[in-house]
């Protein structure tokens, strides 16, 4: 194989006057007008220098043609540029082999761009090495396309997740609420929807993010208006899968503490404390005092759904206390699900 000159300018034509075809001429011309870029490198000079690059190369990449010649590849790498594809690029040529490789580059201008690299060694007559040629492929935006693709699909499953758990809480108050007069049932199975967006607004405030056990709290109690109630605990962050039936939850005990409980007598008060368990999970008390002595005195339809809610989907543990003048709850709650 002949040294190999930079195409500049017009290019040579590809036929004798005789009408025979001059294959080299052909090549270097088949070269310098692809619309992929392409350059070779010489492999018996040290450090491969760079001896061909044609008018794509140079488009892609900003640099001149005599910016380029005489230089190793690796000026097209930057900080962005993991180890492990130049690696694989080192090994390929070392072992004097085909490879493609997806690395990132960087423009002249400091642009980045992803880059698939094809690397093929040429060899001579006498099959000794002399060559590399290398093809690249820009993927920038194909791989901003996969990138948006998997992030749209990882909000659709997200969403799809957050459906169903919501959907499955409805359909559970659907279930358990009951009552003989459809107007009221309407009503009950409203208000409990309800509970379930004021969760859904909190969450979506934060990002759909783990949530501050007192906010979730608050949000729930905040229709009641009441300024009888004491929140008191350290800050501990709920996992976001479980503040809708958590908010349900709260929902139960502070519409009961309103009709039957404390908070349904003016001198009645509301204390709500948690703490940290040892396993990681929520111990959470919520006390009531003054109230008319109703309090729970019944398993309603609140205590069915509360019951629910806890033990079957949070997978936790309610107590109830009665005294003379109201009731203490002691609930328990992990804080990992499956």
């Amino acid at each position: 194989m002949s040294e190999p000159t930079t195409v500049h300018g017009d290019e040579p034509s590809a036929a004798s006057p005789t009408g025979i075809i001059d294959h080299k001429e052909l090549s270097a011309t088949a070269f310098q007008r692809t619309r992929m870029p392409m350059v070779v490198s010489d492999a018996r000079q040290p450090d491969y220098p760079i001896v061909l690059a044609n008018e794509a190369f140079l488009n892609l990449t900003g640099y001149t043609g005599e910016e380029v010649l005489g230089r190793n590849c690796r000026f097209l790498q930057g900080k962005g540029t993991l180890p492990a594809a130049v690696a694989e690029i080192r090994c390929a040529v070392a072992e004097n082999k085909e490879c493609t490789v997806e690395i990132l580059n960087y423009k002249k201008d400091g642009t980045p761009f992803w880059n698939q690299l094809h690397i093929s060694p040429i060899f001579d007559d006498d099959g000794n090495l002399a060559y590399h040629f290398a093809s690249q492929i820009d993927m920038t935006r194909f791989r901003n396309i996969q990138s948006l693709e998997e992030s749209e699909h990882r909000l659709l499953m997200e969403v799809d997740h957050r459906a169903k758990n919501v959907l499955a809480v409805v359909e559970s108050v659907v279930r358990l609420t009951r009552s003989d007069d459809a107007a009221r049932y309407s009503a009950s199975v409203q208000n409990r929807v309800q509970a379930l967006s004021r969760a859904h607004v909190l969450l979506a405030g934060n990002g759909w993010q783990d949530i501050e056990l007192r906010d979730a709290i608050r949000v729930q109690l905040e229709p009641i208006g009441s300024r009888r109630m004491r929140l008191n605990g350290p800050r501990i962050m709920v996992p976001a899968t479980i503040v809708q039936p958590l908010g349900l939850v709260f929902h139960e005990l502070a519409v009961n503490a309103a009709v039957h409980g404390s908070l349904s007598s003016p001198q009645g008060q509301l204390e709500i404390t948690w703490k940290d368990r040892p396993d990681g999970g929520i111990a959470l008390v919520w006390h009531e005092r003054g109230g008319t002595g109703q309090a729970g005195t019944a398993r309603g339809f609140g205590s069915i759904i509360l019951d629910a809610m806890v033990e079957k989907q949070l997978g936790g543990n309610v107590v109830r206390e009665w005294t003379s003048d109201g009731m203490i709850l002691s609930l328990t709650l992990p804080l990992t699900f499956s």
